[in-house]
């Protein structure tokens, strides 16, 4: 346990990765730098390390697409985020893709080396952790002297540690957890679950594990309700020296901050998109008014430039609306009047609304339906996506073409394709479409007004129909999205 914390610094500027890499070889640390992103993901596949400092805006692959690669890959790296944009969006998006800490250039060396001590630490005793459970694995009910060199471990973590034996019960906890649990008293070991915990999701999922009905590879998350407090639960199974299940071990986690950081950018969000909304419309409306001539006659110049500041007014108004509608799906609240729905009006609905500027542009529309059964759906929240999908095949068609709208039924399955002949998506942008405010560079389509927010807004409207939506494309030759949402189940006679 003498060895050296290895850390690898990924930075584009080389003085940041020097000044770094001083600091830190002064204090003990063994340093590895690394210019961009795919060299730090190079470099990690062949040397293990023990921290990453990663800077958040580098080109080409950035710091966030780094981040999410290497707690997929890495999980047990922390990640510590060295930027100069620490908003608190920054710090509440790369704690949920699974950074550690952040720091924020420039910064002094006792900021700096404060996350960085402490990330070792918990690697340090992560390692330790790891080696006593090793050992304690092969008799559980044997503990006596295990479980005091593990108990002095675990009692500095500030996470809850439970550990349950083959019957459920548990046999090793820390302080950490009977505070997140609000115990009090002191539970003598073994002891039913019960004591602990009656969360029927928690409880069921240890039992899945004890059984073999959970992968015994892979981590189980899951966020749990504690009185005014919300915890994440990660459960994984503890094995015999025969790879046999020979209890749990779950870890707990207090993201009340986090859950109360998200909760408020939402209502800030709500706060502004609101108070805008209504100067807004009104600017709007007097401008209407003008160009109507109420107010006189108008010269040709000025004409132009209100019909322009009508135009932008449009597109703020457009940007609001989607903030709103991106809260209420964050919230859970964007699908709640689900009924049976015939997709088909729908879709001609849609096709209406961009009828005129598609046949300005020389686009087509093709329509196929074919044996549609209703789907159980919020009516407003399905044609705002196809407004939104067939508004985009329009809009990234300058050129004209053909957009072909497919609908029919596929077993338990209602299939929608939306395809066009336009300008494509490149390869490499294709996986980011549905991110927030993601927006796809064209030089033809560079005059396309828009949040990045509608594809969005789409996958979770569909996800929220127990749907699925994915995207093909091939640049310079047209996009198709595909849409399998489930068909409304008949009510049998006397369900």
């Amino acid at each position: 346990m003498n060895e050296k914390i290895k850390i690898l610094v990924v930075d584009d500027e080389e003085k940041i990765r020097e000044g770094c890499r001083r600091v830190l070889v002064d204090r003990d640390f063994q340093v590895f730098t690394a210019e961009n992103g795919q060299v730090a993901l190079d470099m990690l596949a062949e040397e293990e390390m023990d921290i990453m400092l990663l800077d958040l805006k580098m080109p080409g692959m950035d710091g966030e697409e780094v981040l999410e690669l290497t707690h997929a890959r890495y999980p047990d790296i922390p990640v510590i985020i060295i930027t100069g944009h620490g908003t608190i969006d920054t710090a509440v998006d790369c704690m949920k893709k699974g950074a550690y800490d952040f720091v924020t250039k420039p910064f002094q060396i006792r900021q700096f080396m404060l996350p960085i001590t402490r990330a070792a630490d918990k690697r340090r005793l992560a390692q330790m952790a790891r080696q006593f459970q090793q050992e304690t694995i092969r008799n559980l009910y044997d503990l006596n002297f295990e479980k005091s060199r593990l108990r002095t471990i675990i009692n500095c973590l500030a996470n809850g540690v439970m550990v349950t034996n083959r019957n459920l019960e548990v046999v090793l906890y820390n302080p950490a957890l009977m505070r997140l649990l609000n115990i009090t008293e002191e539970i003598q070991t073994p002891a039913p679950l019960a004591r602990f915990t009656e969360d029927e999701s928690l409880v069921e999922t240890l039992r899945q594990i004890q059984t073999n009905l959970a992968s015994t590879e892979k981590l189980v998350s899951q966020e749990l309700a504690l009185g005014s407090r919300t915890v994440r639960a990660i459960s994984a199974p503890a094995l015999d020296p025969e790879s046999a299940v020979a209890g749990t071990v779950t870890v707990l986690e207090d993201i009340t901050v986090f859950k109360q950081l998200d909760q408020m950018k939402t209502d800030f969000v709500n706060m502004v998109a609101h108070e805008l909304r209504t100067p807004l419309v009104s600017i709007k409306q007097l401008i209407s008014v003008m160009l109507e001539g109420l107010c006189g006659p108008l010269l040709d110049k000025q004409n132009q430039y209100l019909v322009k500041s009508s135009r932008h007014i449009e597109g703020l108004l457009d940007l609001i609306q989607d903030l709103l509608d991106m809260a209420k799906a964050e919230a859970g609240m964007m699908v709640q009047h689900q009924v049976p729905i015939d997709l088909k009006p729908l879709i001609i609905k849609a096709i209406d609304l961009v009828d005129v500027r598609a046949r300005e542009q020389g686009i087509k529309f093709c329509l196929s339906c074919q044996n549609l059964t209703p789907v159980h759906a919020d009516e407003d929240s399905l044609q705002e996506v196809f407004n939104n999908l067939l508004s985009n095949a329009v809009n990234y068609s300058p050129d004209g073409g053909e957009v072909s709208v497919k609908a029919e039924r596929r077993g338990d399955l209602i299939e929608i394709t939306i395809s066009d002949t336009g300008v494509g998506i490149p390869r490499e942008e294709l996986p980011k479409i549905f991110d927030k405010f993601y927006r796809v560079k064209h030089p033809k389509t560079r005059e396309v007004m828009g949040t990045g927010l509608g594809l969005s807004l789409v996958r979770s409207i569909i996800e929220a129909h127990h749907g699925t939506i994915e995207a093909e494309s091939r640049e310079g030759q047209g996009t198709t999205f595909r849409i399998l949402l489930p068909v409304m189940k008949p009510v049998l006679d006397g369900a």
